[in-house]
């Protein structure tokens, strides 16, 4: 894959396309022209020699249309009764549909302790890599059947982007019921302008993007827009475009322009370091002076207690801490080998005086550098 300005699809031999409940639905339950026409789609890109991967959303839409509901249920297990009966629908035609071309379908359901244990993290890759050698398409969605707020990935266009980065695949596609991103919400301005190019996303980015959830969707555009951040600063570009269009996947890798393309740093992150940026839930702060910032971010060095002038919260050896500059800006996330309490005591000097200090040096940095991801954009 290219990684520049415009968006080249030519290159590209794994994608992960995502699909929005607001496409897959209708007023009657699910969208049936629609699994078909991805499905056809799908299928071609196959044939043509693309390994693909498909996260849809839809279980839970397909439920409240199933059982006569005229939105989903507040209550907890009332909404994984509802995901558990629309999961069955959704995935019984989608095999249908991809069998009218002789492809067969598998259904993996995740939550974020599957990607956040690295055993079960790799046991996840190998699974997909298994089923894309033998040419069988997986579907993927979150397990809202168990879900709990501790385990939960938030939305599917956050699962999207984390299996993007699980499978070091070439581009997310991200098919959602407008265009793509706008300078306003289309819906209600008609005078909105379609964003088609993205070179990095800003806080005027997210500003423009809202908080506009769809009747049965759960991210709205603005959960869209941190799944490029995520994927963009691993490297990989995203699109948005809009998934009822006529052959919308077909368009892309012919080369139209449809959507709109969020640019990818140049630099991609290692499969390991994505992991730890990505999948670990932070368990507290770090933030850094000036001159440590420089020698991370642009000279690949680790984080020495020197460079420390801060730390928030409490956490253990061994946790995922973010590490940030001094306006608060998040700059990555690292496993640290000193505990918060022992960093408290040793931030602001030279390694040589830890075991002084502490009365043991286990390591000169706090956190080594092949155990930290920058998901900063450094080359904007």
């Amino acid at each position: 894959m290219k990684m520049n300005s415009e968006l080249d699809l030519g290159q590209a031999k794994r994608v992960v396309v995502k699909v929005g409940s607001n496409v897959l639905t209708e007023d009657n339950g699910l969208n049936l022209k629609a699994i078909r026409s991805i499905a056809r789609q799908i299928c071609r890109l196959i044939e043509n020699g693309l390994e693909v991967i498909l996260v849809s959303s839809g279980a839970m839409a397909s439920g409240v249309k199933k059982i006569g509901l005229t939105a989903r249920p507040d209550e907890l297990p009332k909404r994984q009764a509802v995901a558990a009966i629309g999961q069955a629908g959704l995935m019984m035609e989608y095999e249908k549909a991809f069998d009218r071309y002789h492809r067969k379908v598998a259904q993996i359901l995740l939550t974020s302790e599957d990607l956040s244990n690295r055993k079960r993290y790799l046991n996840a890759r190998n699974t997909l890599y298994t089923l894309l050698s033998w040419k069988v398409v997986p579907i993927i969605n979150e397990n809202d059947t168990v879900w709990i707020e501790e385990i939960k990935l938030g939305d599917n266009d956050n699962l999207a982007a984390m299996i993007t980065l699980l499978m070091d695949a070439d581009v997310l596609i991200n098919l959602t019921d407008i265009d793509g991103l706008y300078t306003k919400d289309p819906r209600t301005y008609p005078e909105a302008e379609l964003i088609v190019t993205v070179s990095a996303i800003s806080q005027e980015t997210e500003r423009m993007a809202g908080d506009i959830p769809g009747a049965l969707g759960t991210g709205g555009m603005i959960s869209k827009i941190k799944a490029a951040r995520k994927v963009n600063s691993a490297g990989v570009p995203m699109v948005i475009a809009k998934g009822d269009r006529p052959n919308i996947l077909l368009k892309l890798f012919a080369g139209h322009k449809q959507g709109t393309y969020f640019i990818p740093r140049k630099q991609k992150l290692a499969s390991r370091k994505c992991w730890i940026a990505f999948s670990l839930k932070p368990k507290g702060v770090i933030k850094i002076d000036d001159g440590a910032m420089k020698a991370i971010l642009k000279n690949g060095k680790s984080l020495l207690p020197s460079g420390i002038i801060a730390v928030q919260d409490d956490f253990g050896v061994g946790a995922p801490v973010e590490f940030r500059n001094r306006n608060d800006e998040i700059l990555g996330i690292g496993l640290v080998n000193y505990s918060s309490t022992e960093i408290q005591k040793i931030m602001g000097l030279k390694s040589n005086h830890i075991m002084q200090v502490l009365g043991h040096k286990s390591y000169d940095e706090v956190i080594h550098r092949d155990n930290l991801a920058i998901t900063a954009r450094c080359d904007v």
